[in-house]
Formats: C-alpha cells, structure tokens, sequence
C-alpha cells in the first residue's frame, strides 16, 4: 500500500491521466477529420474525451514514459582524434554524438574504416541513448517532442525500428523539458508533472505515429525481423511478427449505412476513411487478415482503436470501438471479430472510423472494398 491506494491504483491512473491529455484530438463533428497531418488542433474543455472501461482494460502502454530513461546529452562541435583501438561505435560512445551524424559529416561510408590520428569532425546537438524496451513514441513521448520531427532529424525509414545504443538527436525545443517519468506512482527524472494544457501543447499521437514509432529497441546486430519472429504476441518489450505480403483482398467490416466518404470535406475538414453507422455493440470484424499492431485508446479524437498489419505496407484501422476483443500481436483472420461499435472519441452517435492505408497513406476504401 501507499498511502490509501495500492501501487496498481497509482499506476492505472497515471495512466488514466496521460491517455486524457496526451492524445491529440480534433473534433469536426460527424466524423470528418484529419489527425495530425498538418499540424494537429488541440482537445477542447466542451469536447472531452470518452473513455471506455474496455479501451482501458486495453490500452496499449508501448510509449509511456514510465519506460524511457531521460539520459539526453547535449553534445558540443569539437574535433576527436582517433586513437589505437577506435571504432566509430566506440567513439560515439566516448563523444555521446550518433553514429549516422559523425559519419555523415565525415563522408564515412560502411565498414567506417579508420586510421590511429585521423581526425574526426564531432557535430553538435541533443542526443538520446536509446534503452532496451524504448519505442520512438515513448521518447518523444518522455521529451515532448513530436516523434515525426524526431524521424525526420535521424533520416529514419521503414521499419523504423531502434537500435538499444543507438544516439537519436533530439530537436532544440526537447530540451526545453519533457514530460515526468511516471513509476509506481512517483515522479521520477523529470519536474512536477505538467498541467492537462501543458501536455498537450507539447505532446501529440497520430496513426502514423503508432505504425512508425510503435516498436520497441531491437539489439544491435539483430536483424529486426528476427527479433520479430521470436517475438511473444503479447509482451510489449518486443517487437512484434507482421505479415510480409498481403495477396487477399478486403471485406467490409460490418453492414451499415456509409455516413461519412473519403476525402476533404470543405472548410479544412478531411476523411481519412469512411464513417459507418451500424447499433451500439455491433460487431466489428477484421477486413483482412493480418496482425494487430495497436489496440487502444490513446488517439482520443477515435477512442477505442484498433489498427492491422496486413503485409505489404497494408493496414487498417477501425475506430470509435466500445470494446476491444484482441491485443497487440493477435494473429486474426479476414470476419474475424474485433470488438464491437460504440460512441467513443469525438462522435456523437454509434459508426465506425474506417480506414486502409497503403505504405502510410490513406486510400479510399470504396475504391477497395466490394460493391454492395
């Protein structure tokens, strides 16, 4: 026990606390929206979030800040001479700087063969050790950077997965403080923790964000789809299998009216997917088969969310779910059921958010699914 509530307690509403002001939320009304992709509006005082006990019981805890070590090294320009028994690996350790920007500025290109008195030019910046267990999310997460910014500063590309060792430069305004640790209920490596509006003027999470940023540090050396393969469906220090084609073809999710098609919607408004109005508790099944890399509720403008890996740079993702029936790392097949229709995130009557994604851009999913 600590004081009147146990640690579980604690931690749950912790939890609680950062899924309430660390999603970020655009609410249009009748579920036209776009999240975050040009800059994200903020979560209003007359537009809560919902949270449904089930998306609770669920959420996906791979980018708390409860697990990110805030380690961040400002690094000074300066020159380092090699000396007898360098590598680069070495030196970045030594100088704190990533390997990808001392080899850049070098013109180092692999096996990063040096010379004992060759010197090296060392560059500036604010560098973040990468821990086993970190996500890309949870970084940015813990320095209240966007983790968008944060790939494109690295030149990270796809598979996005993180190396534990690995230096990732931080941008100018991490170190102007991020977010508290949060462990067992104490704060730790940080300030007293931010006001709601604090938070979410300096945190923000979108599906691109889950799909690029949502796997945890691999070991160096470990080819990332090894590390997958021997991967525990539900342990989140890993990473996880994904299909690496997909050569099925989609199903719709459930019946129901289309309220809501794909595309801009006027005044700045836009549809990533469609809207479609079904009963409160339909059920909701996978439109392919795939693995579920998300389910959660940590995008409050969806609420309960669940997002598929297909293969193939293929996803899907369903949104505004009253209760979620699989966890990250479930194999599911195409019908299968995924959990059902509800009222959460930013709607005002039960649908379902719809959307497929090709290589991270949105698709039409009329143009994909069949006529009916």
């Amino acid at each position: 026990m600590t004081g009147n509530f146990t640690r579980k307690q604690i931690v749950i509403a912790a939890l609680l606390a950062a899924n309430l002001i660390l999603s970020a939320c655009i609410p249009q009304g009748g579920g036209d929206y776009r999240i975050n992709q040009n800059g994200a509006a903020r979560a209003t005082a007359d537009a809560p979030l919902q949270v449904p006990e089930s998306s609770v019981i669920n959420a996906t805890p791979s980018w708390s800040p409860a697990i990110v070590e805030r380690n961040s090294r400002q690094v000074e320009s300066s020159r380092y001479l090699v000396e007898q028994g360098d590598t680069l690996t070495r030196i970045v350790s030594k100088t704190g700087a990533s390997q990808a920007d001392i080899a850049a500025l070098n013109n180092l290109s692999p096996p990063y063969v040096l010379q004992v008195g060759q010197q090296l030019n060392i560059p500036s910046g604010l560098y973040h050790n990468v821990n086993a267990g970190e996500t890309g999310i949870a970084i940015a997460r813990a320095y209240g950077a966007p983790w968008s910014d944060i790939v494109a500063l690295n030149g990270l590309i796809a598979p996005y997965v993180l190396n534990v060792g690995q230096r990732l430069k931080l941008p100018a305004s991490a170190s102007a403080g991020g977010l508290a640790d949060i462990s067992a209920g104490a704060l730790v490596n940080g300030p007293s923790l931010p006001s709601p509006e604090q938070r979410a003027a300096t945190f923000s999470l979108d599906i691109d964000d889950v799909v690029t940023g949502g796997e945890p540090a691999a070991n160096i050396g470990i080819a990332a789809v090894q590390v997958q393969a021997q991967a525990p469906a539900n342990n989140f220090a890993s990473a996880i299998a994904r299909p690496a084609n997909f050569t099925g073809s989609f199903v719709w999710p459930l019946s129901g009216q289309t309220i809501s098609r794909f595309g801009s919607k006027g005044g700045g408004k836009v549809n990533d997917g469609i809207n479609i109005a079904a009963a409160d508790g339909a059920a909701v099944m996978a439109s392919g088969a795939g693995v579920v890399v998300y389910s959660g509720n940590e995008i409050g403008v969806f609420g309960g969310l669940i997002l598929v890996d297909h293969g193939g740079g293929w996803i899907t993702a369903y949104g505004h779910l009253g209760q979620l029936a699989v966890a990250r790392g479930d194999k599911i097949r195409a019908g299968q059921r995924l959990g059902n229709v509800g009222t959460t995130g930013y709607v005002d009557q039960p649908q379902l958010h719809f959307e497929i994604r090709r290589d991270r851009k949105p698709v039409d999913p009329l143009g994909l699914l069949p006529s009916r």
